[in-house]
């Protein structure tokens, strides 16, 4: 008797299926339901020169870490930015929320991700030391944390503050969105009143550690 074939689809298709399982929250079913949905519809085709273009076509800004087509990126070289606030973000969608928003008109600075541990985001893949020199480097009055009102951005912001705390000397005001934001939401879908409120209501925040520093000085 021949033997079966251990793989039911051909190559090609599962080449496609594990590709998209590389993806974040995608699992096997997933996977499999969008590389048939590319088979079936022609005009899922574009995706792939869609992907290559975005690819070859952007880059990171080399100041604020943003994806651009231009280094430095359009907000980074606009003149009319006060350059002395810098808002922290994890993604670079939260860039795209707040300009949608029309709510800041200071610079920013994508971490590219959260601290979190459990999908393999650490620290140290974190765009922390960049933060830093640019703190360093420049006239940097006030650091907003625009890091999501979650357990990842709370915990992301936290590290934030330490790494400031113990790298600049002086250290810039930190401030951290007000706590109106809705726990858990994320930044990209809040609309801009509730935006422009938790930036109107920012705290200035200190870590455990440097509090308990001043009062030991004290």
């Amino acid at each position: 008797m021949a033997s079966l074939s251990l793989l039911a689809y051909p190559d090609p298709l599962e080449t496609l299926i594990a590709a998209f399982e590389g993806f974040p929250g995608v699992g096997r079913v997933t996977a499999e339901r969008l590389a048939f949905h590319i088979l079936r519809e022609p005009r899922a085709r574009l995706l792939a020169p869609a992907i290559v273009s975005a690819a070859e076509q952007t880059c990171r800004c080399s100041e604020c870490g943003n994806i651009t087509e231009l280094d430095p990126c359009p907000i980074c070289r606009d003149p009319a930015r006060d350059s002395q606030q810098i808002a922290v973000v994890s993604e670079p969608r939260h860039v795209e929320a707040m300009e949608r928003a029309q709510v800041f008109r200071g610079r920013y600075h994508v971490l590219m991700g959260s601290f979190n541990p459990a999908e393999g985001t650490e620290i140290e893949h974190l765009e922390i030391a960049a933060l830093i020199e640019r703190v360093k480097a420049g006239a940097t009055l006030e650091v907003i944390l625009a890091t999501d009102p979650d357990a990842e951005g709370e915990a992301t912001a936290l590290f934030v503050v330490q790494a400031l705390e113990s790298a600049c000397d002086p250290t810039p005001l930190i401030t951290r969105l007000a706590r109106g934001l809705p726990a858990g939401s994320a930044l990209e879908y809040l609309h801009r009143g509730i935006l422009e409120d938790a930036l109107e209501g920012r705290r200035p925040i200190h870590s455990r550690r440097s509090v308990q520093g001043r009062v030991a000085e004290d």
